[in-house]
């Protein structure tokens, strides 16, 4: 982004993160409604609703409506209890964010001075909540298979990987643990900012051979993260 990121997106801005999402709004004021953050509201003096908060809260329930047929039309052999654990680490908070970095989405939002600087353009709530919000606009602008063709794309595409964001530190011990006696390492790289708002960096090396960088708001998310990405470099090979 070359102009200021405080600053109201441009609209050529705007038309970048469209055909990100490979969605063209109708109605462009919703794509900058689910971009703008509570943040953004309080310090322009806008309204409460302003916010994308209540597009979050639509969005995540056509989220969980498609997710939820998804998986029982795809996975017949799962239980109602197993489906409800997988659904759940798709639709989570890691995954969420993970989801909105592919589209850049942080880099449209709309914030406040105080959480940009506070690095709210990557925190995974915010960017999560934002993802939500996308999809709460696309349902209003183009209806429910617009939005169920945006969640196929970029949520419900690599479902067999994104499940092990739940707990993936579990799954790479097992996976190293098929072939070689020595689990994985995680080593703390960095760790920097106020008590509020700490960000943590870990790697994670197996055998010396470093897999997988993560970053988290704690410690643990960090290695989470860190996990995941061994866990895909592991599967690759």
């Amino acid at each position: 982004m070359k102009t200021d990121r405080n600053q109201n997106k441009t609209m050529t801005e705007l038309h970048e993160l469209e055909t990100l999402a490979g969605y063209r709004f109708r109605d462009f004021s919703l794509l900058v409604h689910a971009l703008r953050h509570s943040s953004y509201c309080n310090e322009h003096h806008l309204k409460r609703n302003d916010s994308n908060e209540r597009l979050e809260f639509l969005g995540d329930a056509i989220l969980e409506a498609v997710s939820s047929e998804y998986l029982f039309k795809n996975y017949p052999d799962l239980t109602e209890g197993e489906m409800s654990r997988l659904r759940a680490s798709l639709v989570c908070e890691p995954t969420l964010a993970f989801d909105a970095r592919v589209l850049n989405l942080g880099d449209f939002l709309l914030l406040g001075n105080g959480e940009e600087a506070t690095g709210g353009r990557v925190r995974d709530s915010v960017v999560s909540d934002a993802c939500e919000a996308l999809i709460g606009a696309i349902f209003l602008d183009g209806g429910f298979d617009e939005a169920k063709s945006f969640i196929l794309r970029f949520i419900l595409d690599d479902v067999e990987n994104k499940q092990l964001f739940r707990d993936s530190k579990t799954a790479l011990q097992e996976l190293v643990q098929q072939n070689s006696p020595n689990g994985p390492v995680y080593t703390l790289v960095e760790e920097s900012g106020p008590d509020h708002n700490k960000r943590f960096l870990v790697q994670v090396t197996v055998e010396d051979r470093v897999y997988g960088i993560g970053e988290g708001k704690t410690k643990k998310a960090a290695e989470q993260n860190a996990a995941y990405e061994a866990i895909r470099k592991l599967q690759e090979q």
